[in-house]
């Protein structure tokens, strides 16, 4: 009897005028096997981590927008915010005509992925009724030069802050031609130094009675 190993650890029996019987060495695969636990206890650690990790971010993320929710985060200049914060007035208004004197007002819209998002803008006044503006300076097509325009357009439910007070009202994308007309020229007085960047570039929301 002829006994030898090949390349890969297998003990070849050769009898006589017998064809070799591989054998299996277990103690040459014992450093592979072992590997290969290693390996796997490795991946698993690896997973644990992932998981704890994302856990911890979601949870800062949460906890960091409950106190956004809380204490608000408003726009400021041309940065976005996300919650307004002041007093909620629910008594209806039959003539706006007090903002005249404010100058720029915050808007809260509803966004798809269920956190506001907020922008200051302008507004003016025609027959007490209340109007917004967004005025595309570098031009481009409606609604995709404003994001918050886009959002109003899926969803007219809006918060304004006038001031320190809030407003939940809905508005409306205003197309007469007629009322544009009316809406800007009040809109140029109550804002003499505004450059204009033409009619066609400025677009205008009508809040509706509520």
């Amino acid at each position: 009897m002829d006994t030898r190993y090949d390349f890969w650890g297998i003990r070849q029996i050769r009898s006589l005028g017998q064809r070799p019987e591989p054998e299996y060495n277990r103690l040459a695969f014992l450093p592979a096997r072992r590997g290969l636990e290693f390996s796997q206890r490795g991946n698993e650690k690896m997973k644990k981590a992932f998981i704890i990790g994302g856990s911890l971010i979601a949870a800062v993320l949460i906890l960091g927008l409950i106190t956004l929710r809380v204490v608000g985060f408003e726009p400021r200049d041309r940065s976005a915010g996300l919650w307004v914060k002041g007093e909620l007035v629910t008594t209806p208004v039959t003539d706006w005509s007090f903002t005249e004197q404010i100058q720029e007002i915050y808007v809260e819209t509803r966004t798809w992925y269920f956190v506001p998002h907020s922008v200051n803008t302008y507004c003016t006044t025609y027959n007490g009724e209340l109007y917004l503006f967004s005025a595309y300076y570098q031009g481009g097509e409606f609604p995709y030069g404003r994001l918050w325009n886009q959002y109003v357009l899926r969803d007219p439910r809006v918060r304004l802050k006038i001031g320190n007070q809030l407003y939940d009202r809905t508005v409306s994308f205003l197309t007469d031609a007629e009322v544009k007309e009316a809406v800007l020229q009040n809109f140029m007085a109550k804002y003499s130094e505004w450059t204009s960047p033409g009619s066609e570039n400025v677009h205008i929301f009508r809040v509706l009675p509520g």
